[in-house]
């Protein structure tokens, strides 16, 4: 499923950037976020946890929310803002966990402030998809919300991965 996810992006890029047709982007964006659910729940319920999927499913959580930000970029220029944001603590989030998976062996998988971060950052997201002329102000609430919330969950994923490699290498 996170391959379909990944398929999708260029289909909705295209719906909205070229067509300019808010309600099927909005339409596909659900359609990617309830696949993700799916996918995590089957992966659960049915123990088929894989190092793949928590590999893949978090590129392709990233390169969607990566590709609506910059097509909502053209429209709200404090997108930008959390374009940077996602890949500043996105690069800082890769370099920890591949640390870590190199110190430990072990990827693990997301925490309750990641998903949390990834939560408000696709209703966020939504919410300008949908309200075509959503005003600055609620526009700019929306963004630091979600903002505090990435920033949030960095600092959380840096702390967890610094202790755990710390005590990984004390061990040894």
């Amino acid at each position: 499923m996170s391959i379909f996810r990944i398929l999708l992006i260029p289909i909705i890029w295209y719906l909205y950037v070229v067509k300019e047709d808010y309600a099927f982007t909005a339409a596909l964006v659900v359609l990617s976020g309830a696949t993700d659910v799916v996918d995590g729940f089957i992966a659960r319920k049915f123990n088929m946890i894989s190092e793949l999927g928590k590999f893949i499913d978090p590129i392709a959580d990233k390169l969607t929310q990566a590709a609506l930000i910059y097509c909502l970029i053209s429209r709200f220029r404090n997108m930008m803002f959390v374009f940077v944001l996602m890949a500043v603590k996105e690069t800082l989030n890769a370099v920890s966990f591949l640390i870590l998976k190199k110190k430990t062996g072990k990827m693990l998988s997301a925490s309750w402030h990641g998903k949390l971060a990834t939560v408000l950052l696709y209703a966020m997201l939504f919410l300008h998809i949908v309200w075509f002329g959503i005003p600055s102000a609620v526009s700019n609430i929306f963004i630091m919300v979600t903002a505090a919330a990435m920033v949030l969950s960095l600092v959380l994923y840096l702390v967890r991965n610094i202790k755990i490699v710390k005590k990984t290498t004390a061990k040894k």
